[in-house]
């Protein structure tokens, strides 16, 4: 980014280190929600989420349930409760808080994909990810003990609907009065009401981007030096709405029993939560950040980078002149299939299909009703046959695509993701990930599907 800009904006030359997360172009808030919700629930009963909450600055649809798209994704029960929450940079500790005074099993994710313009800071300092807690009854990994909250217009920066760039005030401003006063302000509100004192707390999420106003803001509210727990900005950045929960899960992978943890959200006031860790810490085995980060696939192409966040224009060329339109009443009526990748299992014969289907495929016994639901998302599988396509029109050519066989049973022809010539083979594990299809420019409307890319060590 910065060899690209330098010519005109030289000063991002200290921004210049380390990585930042990109969103794949068949990515964004809801998609990386899902595998985020999908990590969160590893091994668990489905049905256990009575709610689910997308807090994003980024939605997809400003009228469609984004949330609604992400329960159908996970297969939860139609009676989930289903919510977008937004506004601000609070939205997700927002809605944690709220979770967590509520009486239902919620999963509350913060997600966003955001763009900002050629050359700022916003692009080097910013990046795309989501996060996933889920907050319930049972046996917990931590408890919450105390909560403050501020709610206060104080601009930082604004965003008007409809535009694409946020606009950001005087960061001195913001770092002075908006976070060593306001949010300092709120932690020492919260210390006071618990009768704590900072060097009580054991680990600090402070989802500060700016390295300068972070030491800052540790230094005004008094925590210890190693209570803070990293930014994540050298190799992430800042994935917006979900930030404070992504360090939450940091915090918590190297967190042991009986410790305090300090979660803090900012963005027209402050929200401050204390926790403390259970014995079940220690047998917290779900997919996190360090896993997260390991499965990365780096990619050191600006001009790709661009195009696919819609920044610059490219001549796509005539095959890309395709009519998407996506006829409701069929996603309505295969939305499990589509959105949740369910297939079918037959009770006479055991013989597992995909798109489901009232008759069976089985040439020996042609039964009929005999079928029940069978998901596939979680389900690895492997390579039968495969194709590179250069011809079709892709936003990122060449199209893989291939057909697949699923560990016990059921078969898809389905198009690959973040893959090149050396990660495709016959044979080769591969795991499901939820993705947009295709954009109906026309209508405005995103078509969802689930494709292929390969499985991480220990999956397959």
């Amino acid at each position: 980014m910065h060899a690209a800009n330098r010519w005109f904006a030289g000063g991002l030359k200290t921004l210049a280190h380390g990585t930042r997360s990109i969103a794949n172009w068949d990515e964004d808030a809801v998609t990386m929600a899902v595998e985020a919700a999908r990590a969160c629930l590893d091994g668990m009963d489905r049905s256990i989420p009575r709610g689910v909450t997308l807090a994003s600055v980024t939605h997809p649809f400003a009228d469609r349930s984004n949330a609604g798209l992400i329960k159908e994704a996970l297969t939860l029960p139609d009676d989930v409760v289903a919510t977008d929450a937004g506004g601000s940079m609070r939205a997700a500790t927002l809605a944690l808080r709220d979770a967590l005074e509520g009486s239902r099993t919620r999963l509350v994710i913060g997600s966003d994909l955001r763009k900002s313009r050629i050359g700022s800071e916003g692009e080097m300092l910013q990046g795309d990810g989501a996060a996933a807690i889920l907050v319930g009854h049972g046996e917990p990994i931590a408890r919450l003990i105390a909560s403050h909250s501020l709610t206060i217009d104080f601009i930082d920066h604004f965003r008007r609907s409809g535009t694409a760039f946020d606009y950001q005030w005087e960061s001195r401003w913001v770092r002075e009065k908006g976070y060593m006063d306001l949010l300092a302000g709120a932690v020492a509100t919260l210390l006071k009401e618990a009768g704590l004192t900072a060097g009580d707390i054991d680990h600090a999420v402070l989802p500060i981007s700016d390295p300068a106003a972070f030491r800052a803001a540790a230094r005004a509210i008094g925590l210890r030096p190693e209570a803070v727990i990293d930014t994540l900005g050298a190799n992430v950045g800042d994935i917006g709405c979900g930030h404070p929960l992504l360090m939450l899960a940091s915090a918590l992978e190297r967190a042991g029993p009986g410790e305090r943890i300090l979660v803090t959200g900012f963005g027209q006031g402050a929200d401050t939560l204390l926790f403390e860790t259970t014995e079940a810490v220690t047998r917290n085995s779900k997919r996190g950040v360090a896993r997260a980060l390991s499965a990365g696939k780096s990619d050191d192409n600006y001009m790709r980078f661009l195009f696919h966040r819609g920044l610059i224009d490219m001549d796509r060329g005539i095959r890309a002149e395709l009519d998407q339109k996506q006829p409701g009443t069929t996603l309505y009526r295969k939305r499990s299939a589509v959105l949740g990748l369910v297939g079918s299992k037959c009770g006479e014969t055991g013989v597992v299909q995909f798109p489901p289907s009232a008759i069976a495929v089985d040439p020996n016994g042609r039964f009929r009703d005999t079928q029940s639901p069978y998901p596939l998302a979680d389900r690895i599988a492997r390579i039968i046959s495969y194709t590179a396509d250069a011809l079709g029109y892709s936003p990122d050519p060449p199209t893989y695509y291939g057909t697949l066989d699923f560990e016990g049973g059921g078969r898809i022809v389905t198009e690959f993701a973040e893959v090149g010539p050396e990660d495709v083979e016959v044979g080769r594990a591969m795991r499901m990930v939820f993705r947009i299809k295709a954009d109906d420019e026309q209508r405005g409307f995103t078509k969802y599907f689930w494709k292929a890319v390969p499985a991480q060590r220990g999956e397959g």
